[in-house]
């Protein structure tokens, strides 16, 4: 059994439901559900539409009333697994809901004092039967203004509100409680646009020396608040603040500095303290509004539990978040490879050397299968018909098909993929042809061989790459399927300083990656001014490097890696 949030829209009715007679419509519960939610969790298990409820029917058609005035969020439910039994569950659920004190306030205090012993919000909502979400919004209310917490125990404020002033700073909720107070608080449909995106930057918030700001700073009739009229203005120079805290952290000796988005969401409840030395993180939040706060020596709960394990000698492997996506890997490890076996086609003792080795020591394709490049997306397949190398490539394989007299051979490559099954070249064919031909053009066929059997993505590519001075320049250039694979933003902002300079990177740190995409993207076609020339990201280079700490979690740099010894004195 697991506990999770499902919308009202993917439940039906179980014909298993025993409650056949009777109040099955729920209409007493109503006014409980509208006050509070619902507390308790159905018991559901999937079927092919969606979800049937085997217990809760009544809360479910009472919440299904509810929809027909107002939205209803996503409702608590115990999803049943195979073998689970419906009675216990049910029964235990009922148990553990007894414990929950009905009053959100009163929930908010008896979730806040277990937090407080250590518990974890996994731990609180197994103690009560409720999911890890509720847990989370009520807990939301410790980020509450003490005098708006008093006003919404005396129901002054409406839950509504209150939802949207805990995602609000200590400083918005103050100014929302001074107007609050003169009744002149912004109208519950306005206060989101109000807190998020309506609001002025006010100077207090800026963290740079306001005589660098050329732009024009307003104020009220007093000139006691001031703010900036110019956001996008205000948003380069905070940046560019922001980028030097980040790098004065770094050079601190700080494990980890985190840069959230603007407006993301940080919870100190889910962390817990963690000193420098023992590998604690930084979190430099950024409000909407500009306001910029620093979480100095804490790690999240989930991590201090790994760690925990660990010293207690149990083995939990966490992998980083890698700084390449699985589809770019490919991408990349593609163009490498297309690059890589056409330059090997200039080098033939190289390869002849390179397949004695594959005879001597075995490989992944010791079988001589071509390789068959195939690519995970449309995308980065179509992408690869564009690569001057694959041209190339293609058509030395026409010309070494002709010598072989292989015209009218079955399959695309000269040497069988693994795919093709049934399809044989003839041994004596082969060599009696072969038997005709002069060393020189014998030697161009093994070459051709050896590349069209060269594994992708691979260390081997890496080593070639490397020895023979691939120059990827010559055979590609950056694409739309590249850029729309880039993700990491940490990578992105670095590669913006490569090819504008610092000044740009750290004046958009905390633009979206799309737009320091849209920047490389100018500066790659003459539109702005690029500090490199025939700029190629690291990804690019033989061998691979990275932008992160995280480089090591891209399996070409950790395959090169193990290997590279070997290639030192070479």
């Amino acid at each position: 059994m697991k506990l999770d949030f499902i919308d009202l829209k993917d439940l039906k009715t179980s014909p298993l439901n025993v409650r056949k007679h009777g109040d099955v419509n729920g209409d007493d519960l109503i006014p409980s559900i509208r006050a509070n939610g619902v507390l308790q969790p159905l018991l559901v298990r999937p079927n092919c539409e969606g979800y049937e409820v085997i217990a809760g029917q009544r809360r479910f058609h009472s919440c299904q009333t509810i929809a027909k005035e107002q939205e209803v969020p996503a409702i608590p439910c115990a999803i049943m697994e195979y073998g689970d039994d419906a009675k216990a569950i049910e029964a235990s659920l009922a148990e553990n809901i007894a414990r929950l004190p009905m009053d959100e306030l009163d929930q908010y205090e008896a979730f806040l004092s277990l937090n407080n012993t250590g518990q974890s919000i996994e731990d609180i909502a197994d103690h009560f039967g409720v999911t890890a979400r509720l847990v989370q919004q009520r807990l939301a209310i410790a980020n509450l203004y003490g005098p708006i917490l008093n006003a919404y125990r005396r129901e002054e404020i409406r839950p509504s509100t209150i939802r949207l002033l805990t995602m609000a700073s200590a400083k918005q909720q103050k100014a929302w409680f001074k107007l609050f107070k003169q009744d002149d608080e912004p109208p519950h449909w306005q206060l989101k646009s109000w807190l998020f995106g309506g609001e002025e930057i006010s100077t207090e918030n800026a963290l740079f020396d306001l005589e660098t700001y050329k732009g024009v700073i307003t104020s009220d009739l007093f000139g006691e608040d001031c703010y900036f009229a110019d956001s996008k203005l205000f948003w380069e120079h905070q940046s560019k603040a922001i980028a030097e805290i980040k790098a004065e952290l770094e050079d601190d000796g700080w494990q980890e500095v985190i840069l959230l988005d603007v407006g993301e969401s940080w919870h100190r409840w889910d962390h817990v303290d963690c000193s420098k030395d023992k590998g604690g993180k930084v979190f430099i939040e950024v409000k909407r509004d500009g306001e910029v706060k620093v979480h100095a020596g804490l790690i999240h709960q989930k991590e201090a539990k790994r760690l925990e394990k660990q010293k207690t000698g149990e083995t939990e492997t966490q992998s980083d978040k890698p700084e390449l996506m699985q589809s770019m890997q490919n991408y990349l490890g593609l163009h490498r490879h297309a690059a890589v076996r056409t330059e090997l086609l200039n080098h033939q003792g190289v390869a002849l050397r390179l397949v004695a080795a594959q005879l001597i020591a075995g490989s992944s394709l010791v079988q001589a299968f071509a390789e068959p490049q195939k690519a995970n997306t449309e995308k980065i397949k179509e992408s690869l018909t564009a690569n001057k190398a694959k041209t190339l490539f293609e058509q030395e394989r026409s010309a070494v098909r002709s010598l072989l007299d292989l015209a009218d051979a079955k399959g695309e490559t000269i040497v069988p993929q693994k795919q093709d099954w049934g399809i044989t070249r003839d041994l004596h064919a082969i060599f009696a042809k072969l038997l005709e031909l002069d060393d020189e053009t014998v030697s161009r066929i093994l070459t051709f061989v050896t590349a069209e059997t060269l594994p992708a993505e691979t260390a081997m590519v890496e080593a070639l790459g490397d020895y023979l001075n691939v120059d990827m320049a010559k055979e590609w250039r950056p694409d739309e399927v590249f850029f729309d694979l880039l993700k990491d933003k940490e990578a992105i902002n670095a590669m913006v300083k490569e090819i504008a300079g610092k000044w740009v990177a750290d004046g958009n740190i905390t633009e979206t990656a799309k737009t320091q995409k849209q920047i490389i993207k100018n500066c790659l076609s003459g539109e702005r001014e690029a500090k490199v020339k025939d700029w190629q990201p690291h990804y690019m280079a033989f061998p691979m490097r990275g932008y992160t700490k995280r480089q090591e979690t891209i399996s070409a740099i950790t395959e090169w890696n193990a290997v590279k010894g070997f290639y030192q004195a070479a």
